[in-house]
Order: structure tokens, then sequence, then C-alpha cells
């Protein structure tokens, strides 16, 4: 069966899903190239002393991938306003990341995983792909979280979703603190960076910026 792109992801949405890529790694990645030889520092609280390591919950954690996926295409759909306005907040977001992990760069000491079951095996495949720095504000609780509060401006899914995306975000980032990928205030910090991003671009009505982007495009073709 052949997939029509343009009902999946309407055009107006290109622009700002693909700048939200590319930001995603400069920001994650790029910054590891600069912060590299800086001092790292373990954020860890007592509580994440008594939270557990819990291997089955790296099928969450993998998990989270496609929630972003789904989430976004599914906002983008919704109309203009609410995908630049969520596209926007999402850059704004990951500036505030790109901003701590230059002043506060932090790392983690992960347990030794033992066994040989399918979860096991996941955790270790998931330490071997990323290095435990670049943890303060968590990037996979800011995606989720916004895939969240993303939905709850949409007027084209049903309720179920929106409490089906809630629950899967709290599973999310409770997924970053039992498979040891982050401590406690790396939750607080990637949803409150969420929040001021949405709270910014309201706002200043930053979304507006791909109307005035269309606009030079459009003139110029």
């Amino acid at each position: 069966m052949k997939i029509n792109h343009k009902k999946l992801i309407s055009k107006y949405a290109y622009l700002p899903l693909i700048i939200m890529i590319v930001m995603n790694f400069i920001v994650y990645s790029g910054s590891k190239i600069i912060t590299n030889s800086f001092y790292h520092y373990n954020a860890s609280l007592f509580i994440d002393h008594l939270i557990p390591f819990l291997p089955i919950f790296i099928s969450v954690y993998i998990l989270a991938y496609i929630q972003w996926i789904v989430g976004f295409i599914i906002i983008a759909r919704e109309d203009e306003n609410t995908c630049y306005q969520v596209c926007t907040a999402e850059i704004v977001a990951k500036l505030f990341c790109l901003f701590f992990f230059f002043i506060f760069p932090t790392t983690i000491v992960r347990p030794e995983v033992v066994g040989d079951g399918i979860w096991e095996f996941l955790t270790r495949f998931i330490y071997s792909m990323d290095e435990p720095v670049n943890l303060f504000p968590s990037i996979h609780c800011l995606e989720s979280w916004m895939c969240f509060r993303g939905s709850m401006h949409l007027k084209k899914v049903p309720k179920g979703y929106k409490i089906g995306m809630f629950i899967f975000t709290l599973l999310v980032c409770m997924s970053t603190v039992f498979v040891k990928q982050h401590v406690f205030i790396d939750i607080i910090g990637g949803i409150l960076v969420v929040e001021f991003g949405l709270f910014l671009t309201s706002k200043f009505h930053l979304g507006k910026i791909w109307n005035k982007i269309n606009l030079i495009v459009s003139k110029r073709s």
C-alpha cells in the first residue's frame, strides 16, 4: 500500500519538525564535543539511593521513542497554530537544555548489569550506545512531557488519548531512574524546561515566526 505522506504530515509542519530534529542533534550530540573535557557533576540525591535498579523498565525507556514519533505527528496534524506553538516551545526548551549542559555538566555512576535476560541485554545495549552525560535536564522526560502537554491542546483526539499520553509519560519518567540513566532531579529539570518553553512561546507569540518564514519563502518562490 502506498502511503500518502501529505496526509500523514501536512506541508506546513515539515520545516518545524526538521528544525526540531536538527536542534536535538546539536544540543545533545554536538554539545558533547565541547563539554567532553569539562568537569561533570553527579547530581544524585538521597532519594536516588532508595530507587531500585529495574532493568524491565528499559522496555518503557525504548518505547518512549515511539511515543515521541506518534505524539509529534499527531500534534503536527492538528492545525498550523498548534504545530507551530508546540514545535517552537520544544526548540526553546532545547535551548534551555543546551544552557544547562554547558554550565552544569552532569554524569551518573551506572550499575553493573548482571543477567542474560532480554531486559538486561537491552539495558547493556542502551548503556553502550548512550554515554552517561548531558543528563540535566532529562531530554527523555522533556520529549515525553512535551508530547503530553501538546496533547492537551488537541481537539481532534479522544480524551482517552490524552489520558494514555499522561500515564505513559509518567512511566517514561519513572523508567529513566529505574534503569539508572538519570537521577531524580533530571526528571524535574526536563518537565520545567518544557513548562518554560510553553510559557515563553505563548507569552511572546514566538510561534508566529513560522508564519513569517513561510511568507519569506513564498515571496522567493
